[in-house]
């Protein structure tokens, strides 16, 4: 037959079920919300209002929340600025022409557009070199006019062979 306790404990564990499966969704709904503006800002009065808004209102709050939340992680704004660093770094080396601003390469030796010296060669390697340089950063040796340490006096009487071919040249010239 129909018994009125039996329904009566069944509704009981049903609704017990229910408010426990409610407070247990309460409860993660507020740890979630701590976690995740934890991940999103530094300010820790921000993250009590979340998660107060969140415990107050529940599944309405956990929507404000959803609505007025940083849309970025702490770790995704890192990200994005050091994109943004790489990108103003790549823009920086970038090398222009410092007469007439053209865009150059990094290995042109003059500026096709205005004729400006934009890096001089090495006399001994023949490697391009920028002008302030004075020494040459592939093989170690200095540029012409500059001290040279521990010179023997043979060593600093040799002729340098950037020299040697520019004086080769004008003795050509002058024999024809």
């Amino acid at each position: 037959m129909f018994d009125p306790t039996r329904l009566n404990n069944f509704f009981f564990i049903i609704s017990a079920w229910g408010g426990a499966f409610l407070v247990a969704l309460w409860l993660s709904l507020m740890f979630w919300t701590y976690r995740d503006m934890q991940a999103r800002g530094r300010d820790p009065l921000t993250r009590f209002l979340a998660v107060l808004v969140v415990a107050a209102l529940f599944l309405p709050g956990i929507v404000i929340y959803l609505i007025l939340r940083p849309k970025q992680t702490l770790e995704e704004a890192y990200q994005q600025t050091l994109e943004e660093e790489a990108l103003l770094h790549a823009i920086d080396e970038a090398h222009y022409c410092p007469g007439c601003s053209l865009r150059t390469k990094a290995d042109w030796k003059t500026c096709p557009n205005c004729h400006t010296k934009l890096k001089k060669t090495c006399h001994h390697c023949g490697r391009l070199m920028e002008l302030p340089w004075n020494l040459c950063p592939h093989c170690g040796t200095p540029a012409p006019g500059m001290h040279k340490e521990n010179l023997t006096m043979d060593e600093a009487l040799r002729p340098i062979p950037a020299d040697s071919n520019q004086a080769e040249e004008g003795n050509q010239q002058e024999n024809a």
